[in-house]
C-alpha cells in the first residue's frame, strides 16, 4: 500500500484506470529492491554496534586546529583582562576587552542589556548585533593557558558564520553564555 499526493492509499496492484489517472496526468514511481529493502528492516548485530561506536571520530581540539593555532600562537594579548580559571563570575559593568579575533585584530564584547545586543568591536569598526539572531555559542578552554577560552559566536545557520574570539577570561565565559541565549540553553 502507497500514498499518492492527495494522502490516499494506492494499492501497488491498482490499474491507472482504477487510480482516476487522466490523460498529461504526471507520477512519480519511486522503488527499491527487495535486498536493499531487507537491509533497512533488519536491526544490527551487536557486533555491528560495537564497531560503529568504537569507529567515531574524536573532534580535535579548537586550539589545535590549523586556523585557531596560528592566532593562538601570536600569544597573549600584553592588554588582556586577567582570566581566572575554575572561578564563574557576572559580567562586568564595562566591556569585555583585550581579546583578539580570528586575523589577530584587537577586539573587544559589549553587552547593551537594554537594547538586547551584543557590539563587537574592533579598531576598524563596530558591529551591532541582537542577540536574538545569535544562533549559538560555543567555547573551548585555550590548553596552553586554561585562564582562557576561545569563543564563537554563530551569527548565521553554518559554521562558516561563527565569529570567533580568542583570549576571553575564563571566569566570565559562562555569563556571555548565559546573557546570548539567556540563562536556559538548548543542548545539543
Amino acid at each position: 500500500v502507497l500514498q499518492n499526493c492527495n494522502n490516499q492509499a494506492v494499492v501497488s496492484t491498482q490499474s491507472t484506470g482504477e487510480l482516476k489517472v487522466v490523460k498529461n496526468s504526471k507520477m512519480m514511481l519511486v522503488g527499491t529492491t527487495m535486498s536493499d529493502l531487507v537491509a533497512v528492516t533488519t536491526k544490527p548485530s551487536s557486533a555491528e554496534i560495537a564497531t560503529s561506536t568504537t569507529s567515531t571520530v574524536k573532534k580535535e581540539p579548537l586550539c589545535k586546529q590549523k586556523v585557531h593555532l596560528k592566532v593562538l600562537e601570536k600569544g597573549r594579548p600584553e592588554d588582556a583582562m586577567p582570566g581566572i580559571a575554575g572561578v564563574k563570575q557576572p559580567l562586568p559593568p564595562h566591556p569585555l576587552n583585550g581579546m583578539v579575533n580570528k586575523t589577530g585584530g584587537k577586539g573587544r564584547l559589549t553587552f547593551k542589556l537594554e537594547e538586547d545586543s551584543l557590539w563587537i568591536g574592533t579598531k576598524a569598526r563596530t558591529e551591532k548585533i541582537s542577540m536574538s539572531n545569535i544562533k549559538n555559542v560555543v567555547n573551548e578552554k585555550i590548553e596552553s593557558d586554561p585562564n582562557y577560552h576561545i569563543m564563537g559566536i554563530q551569527l548565521g545557520p553554518t559554521e562558516l558564520s561563527i565569529y570567533w574570539v580568542y583570549w576571553v577570561p575564563a571566569q566570565y565565559v559562562d555569563a556571555v553564555k548565559d546573557t546570548i541565549l539567556g540563562k536556559w540553553q538548548t543542548f545539543f
